[in-house]
């Protein structure tokens, strides 16, 4: 009884992933940001956008993308009176797959943790600071082209005008 129990766990170990054992092909990931309440729309690496929410949420990650291939994600953080923020996710190797090594899993480390992904891992929480946007009324940014009469213009301001023309396409 007690061989046969040993051969079972022997085979278990043997046949399948250490990773896939203890992480699973999707793993758990919290996204936040500063302010709270922004919107993160998630787009993985294939381009598809999986998902659109209000910040603070926990999104359930596929690991991988195909064999020996991980999983990454692009997460845009937007929110009205901030710059939208961009943030990336990628995945990096477990250190659950290392233990096939020492426990002999050459499948597990092969083929089942490749194919499910299981061989990656994510940060358990990723965050953005959203910057703010200018609040004066009618304030455009410092790299914005204004366009004004020069009759608005004081006699310090004419002295740094340019003037600006547009340009011919064709030589003459």
């Amino acid at each position: 009884m007690k061989k046969s129990l040993f051969v079972t766990g022997a085979a278990v170990l043997m046949l399948s992933g250490c990773a896939s054992i203890f992480n699973g092909k999707t793993q758990q990931v919290t996204v936040s940001s500063v302010p709270e309440g922004a919107i993160a729309s998630v787009t993985n690496g294939a381009g598809d956008k999986i998902h659109t929410g209000a910040t603070p949420v926990t999104l359930t990650l596929n690991r991988g993308a195909g064999y020996f291939k991980s999983e990454s994600y692009t997460i845009v953080l937007t929110k009205d009176g901030f710059a939208p923020k961009e943030l990336k996710l990628t995945a990096t190797v477990s250190g659950w797959f290392i233990g096939n090594i020492l426990f002999g899993g050459l499948i597990g480390m092969l083929a089942v943790d490749p194919v499910t992904g299981a061989m990656y891992t994510f940060p358990s929480s990723v965050s953005g600071t959203l910057d703010a946007r200018s609040t004066k009324s009618g304030a455009a940014p410092a790299d914005a082209l204004t366009i004004v009469s020069t009759e608005t213009l004081t006699a310090e301001q004419m002295k740094h005008a340019r003037l600006v023309t547009p340009t011919s396409s064709t030589a003459q």
